[in-house]
């Protein structure tokens, strides 16, 4: 099994800027793609960033040149780095990992979410 651990979550004001963490660990053989998507109340879940294990990325349109993520593979962590927040940024984020476990079977994990609210 492999287990993610989120951080970095919070209340901004718009115009902030919060970082988000998530750091996976278990029984992980392997690591390939690692992104964020985010849940508004009353909206569906919807992709904001992912990162492939040679380091390409594709992000929303709705966050592209406010936010970057980026992934340290030695400590199996992804990061978000959210700037010029907006009150429509106010949502539930998820990290995700696509990983391989020590008995090679391959899934998407999901972590437990972290809150981001941002007021105006």
């Amino acid at each position: 099994q492999v287990q993610l651990a989120e951080s970095g979550g919070g209340l901004v004001q718009a115009g902030g800027s919060l970082r988000l963490s998530c750091a996976a660990s278990g029984s992980i053989f392997s690591i390939n793609n690692m992104g964020w998507y985010r849940q508004a109340p009353g909206k569906q879940r919807e992709l904001v960033a992912q990162i492939s294990s040679s380091g390409g990325t594709n992000y929303a349109d709705s966050v592209k040149d406010r936010f970057t993520i980026s992934r340290d593979n030695a400590k199996n962590t992804v990061y978000l780095q959210m700037n010029s927040l907006k009150p429509e940024d106010t949502a539930v984020y998820y990290c995700t990992v696509t990983a391989l476990d020590t008995v090679l079977v391959g899934r998407l994990y999901w972590g437990q979410g972290t809150q981001v609210t941002v007021s105006s």
